[in-house]
């Protein structure tokens, strides 16, 4: 099939899905315009920061697009193209767009706060912790597979290593122009990205060329300061401008597809059993964040939401950045399909989902004469740039969610208000994360690739989970949740007891997922409850409540 035919479907697709279902979830969800944000409420220039729509869409999109909608539909790609299509643009629309949105629109109704503390209001304290205590869990995982990734990338191509650092400086440079010097954004957009361009070349002149293992130490260093600076002299700016490095990633690979029109090489169907791995239900973890992705729920209701300016962008950044990254992924697909001439297993061994990307999209940008070496250069950058983001964004969302769980109230609990205040420290929550994440980092991305694909996905039907009880509780259509969260459960216990018995002799990952499976079969039976709960006792419990 030639591969224009399959982005042209998808695009169609996901433009109908936002135009109808993302309004009818407007709708149901009662999203108020007039309602002031937490990010104005609750401002407090470091985490409460309300950010313009183009720069928090920005800074969203490039948090939980990362590696993710690329390295799993390619991995996926073993069992055919066609499945892996479908599920991109089912799992987009009706499972990662609804979560997506849904995480951020329920923390924004709860000062925007994580989804733990969205359960802490509707299960009870006890289901607040347990969540916690597994959504850290997850981003450990997150920590270590990204944190090798990256490393990887940056040993793979020095020029991106270059770029990466110089693209930092000057992102601080463009928050400080921007936020303290009122700079017009517009004006500042273009030189940013005039200047970021200035990066890529002085990359490709002077790489940088480090083992693996020093990187690691070095971006260790890094998301420990990345994670506690306020949000406008980083985040907010290098998202932003990192958003510009995906839109011309994509323009570039969309455009390399017209004129090169590739036909895909890869079989539409392969087998339902490929090796030791079962299409149902490794197809589904796989993909991850190319369809749905905990991850993103724990960026929307962590960051996100601290800087949403009105809640008329909850559709555009909730929805609209899950649509975009189904985009991404498709081309993940198409670029997997042709590069792989049929032989994607042992292209795969040889260099890695990411570098399969890299040479597939490098490939279709340089149909339109640009040298492949500066193409694929461009895309690994781009690839790299993403990575980080998620990666010291998930840093600073353990460290939420660490802290989060450590609170306590000292006029309750006096005895235990010192221990508190040492463990709710963001240096010590911080340093505690980079530590532990970084340890299982060195065990390199692949052990911990198939476990935090689980442990993600598991994450996604918790926050489904928790949308669906709150939005019951609060009186609002709640379907839209519950049927996609049975689905999500389905797939990840399954998937995490075949991650038990591969790594009975692995135990720090058995570990992992034996936690992880009985963590989430508490959960299950605490929202049980909390569905029951009768009509006058949750109107007792949402009484003093946002609805």
């Amino acid at each position: 099939m030639n591969s224009l035919f399959l982005i042209t479907i998808s695009i169609v697709a996901f433009l109908i899905a936002y135009a109808t279902y993302g309004s009818w979830l407007e709708k149901k969800w009662g999203i108020d315009v007039t309602k002031t944000t937490p990010a104005h409420t609750m401002e407090d220039g470091v985490d409460y920061v309300p950010a313009k729509a183009p720069v928090l869409l920005g800074h969203h999109f490039s948090s939980i697009a990362g590696a993710g909608p690329i390295v799993g539909p390619i991995a996926a790609a073993v069992f055919g193209w066609i499945p892996v299509f479908l599920w991109i643009i089912i799992g987009s629309i009706f499972f990662g767009g609804v979560h997506d949105m849904g995480a951020l629109f329920g923390s924004v109704r709860h000062e925007g706060k994580s989804i733990g503390e969205v359960i802490g209001d509707t299960m009870g304290s006890k289901g607040k912790k347990l969540f916690a205590v597994f959504a850290w869990l997850t981003l450990l995982l997150v920590v270590a597979a990204f944190t090798n990734i990256v490393a990887a990338a940056f040993v793979s191509t020095p020029e991106a290593a270059t770029s990466s650092l110089l693209f930092i400086i000057l992102a601080i440079g463009f928050g400080f122009a921007v936020y303290r010097r009122g700079m017009n954004l517009g004006i500042s957009t273009v030189v940013g990205v005039a200047l970021l361009v200035l990066a890529i070349w002085l990359g490709v002149l002077f790489p940088i060329s480090l083992s693996i293992k020093t990187w690691m130490v070095i971006l260790l260093g890094y998301i420990f300061v990345a994670s506690i600076t306020p949000v406008w002299i980083l985040l907010q700016p290098r998202d932003y401008l990192n958003s510009f490095i995906l839109y011309a990633m994509l323009a570039g690979g969309l455009l390399g597809l017209l004129f090169m029109r590739p036909t895909l090489q890869l079989p539409a169907v392969t087998s339902f059993k490929v090796g030791t791995s079962y299409m149902f239900p490794i197809l589904f973890v796989t993909v991850a964040c190319g369809a749905i992705s905990g991850f993103h729920s724990l960026v929307a209701s962590g960051t996100t939401s601290k800087q949403l300016d009105s809640e008329k962008d909850v559709k555009l950044i909730g929805y609209g950045s899950m649509l975009i990254e189904g985009v991404l992924a498709v081309l993940a697909i198409i670029s997997a399909a042709y590069v792989s001439q049929g032989k994607l297993t042992e292209l795969l061994g040889a260099g890695g989902a990411l570098n399969v990307f890299s040479d597939g999209l490098g490939t279709f940008i340089s149909s339109m004469g640009i040298s492949f070496i500066v193409a694929k250069n461009f895309v690994t950058l781009a690839i790299s740039a993403f990575a980080l983001t998620s990666l010291d964004t998930a840093t600073r969302l353990a460290r939420f969610i660490f802290q989060e769980f450590f609170d306590v109230d000292a006029e309750k609990n006096p005895n235990a208000a010192n221990f508190a205040n040492f463990m709710t420290n963001k240096y010590v929550a911080t340093l505690i994360t980079v530590v532990l994440g970084g340890a299982l980092a060195f065990k390199g991305w692949r052990a911990v690739w198939p476990l935090f694909g689980s442990a993600n996905q598991l994450l996604a039907a918790l926050a489904l989970l928790s949308l669906a009880v709150w939005l019951k509780q609060s009186g609002r259509e709640y379907r839209m949740a519950l049927y996609p969260m049975v689905f999500m459960f389905s797939v990840t216990l399954v998937a995490l007891v075949l991650l038990m018995v591969a790594n009975i002799s692995n135990p720090v990952l058995l570990f992992f997922a034996v936690v992880l499976f009985v963590l989430a079969i508490v959960l299950i039976l605490e929202a049980q409850k909390a569905f029951k709960l009768s009509p006058e006792k949750i109107n007792e419990n949402t009484s003093n409540k946002v609805n």
